[in-house]
């Protein structure tokens, strides 16, 4: 008889602007096998973005009343709408097994941190405030009054890197891949769960 190991929790944020959505894109395409847990947002889709593949798009009141139903492992109001993880999806799969890499702001760190203390948070981080400016700006979405807010707030983000386990500079993304997918090899190796397996092995044996 195997013992089935219960799938990693990734939690992966830092600054709007950082890469988050960039870098695990990148991953899903590599062929890891992270899976990846759709967020749900309020804000309006960018172009190109699809309803279920890159967001759940809803109203507001559709996730006030998400918020209600505590459907959502996680949730966060930023710069005017709200962000959150579904809870149902992301159970379901630890419990088969299988790691579930989420997306999320800063905000919703200490919410997941509390409810899934196992996790694994990784604080992805720009390689300078310029060049996060510089990607901010290259996405010609935002104002000039909003790109500065963005600023702001992500300074006040940086100095919550103290709280993450690891930190993954974004300075190339495949690079940011490869760190990403050492960090789950390493944290599958770790002693005290190799060792809870042999444990349940141990005990099917007697």
């Amino acid at each position: 008889m195997t013992f089935k190991e219960k799938g990693l929790l990734i939690v992966l944020s830092g600054p709007s602007g950082v890469g988050k959505g960039t870098v695990c894109k990148a991953l899903r395409q590599s062929g890891t096998n992270l899976q990846y847990s759709i967020s749900v947002t309020t804000r309006a889709p960018r172009e190109g973005e699809i309803d279920g593949i890159h967001y759940y798009f809803k109203s507001r009141d559709e996730f006030q009343h998400m918020i209600r139903e505590k459907k959502l492992l996680e949730w966060a109001e930023y710069v005017g709408n709200y962000y959150g993880t579904p809870i149902d999806y992301v159970r379901q799969t630890l419990d088969e097994g299988k790691d579930v890499i989420l997306e999320i702001e800063v905000q919703g760190f200490f919410q997941v941190k509390e409810r899934f203390p196992e996790g694994i948070f990784i604080f992805l981080a720009p390689p300078s405030l310029q060049e996060l400016k510089k990607r901010i700006t290259g996405r010609g979405t935002e104002t000039a009054e909003l790109i500065q807010n963005r600023l702001t707030v992500a300074k006040s983000e940086i100095d919550l890197m103290k709280h993450y386990d690891y930190v993954v500079e974004n300075d190339e993304v495949h690079a940011a891949c490869e760190r990403i997918e050492s960090i789950v090899t390493a944290e599958h190796c770790k002693r005290e769960r190799i060792i809870e397996k042999y444990k349940k092995l141990s005990e099917v044996d007697k």
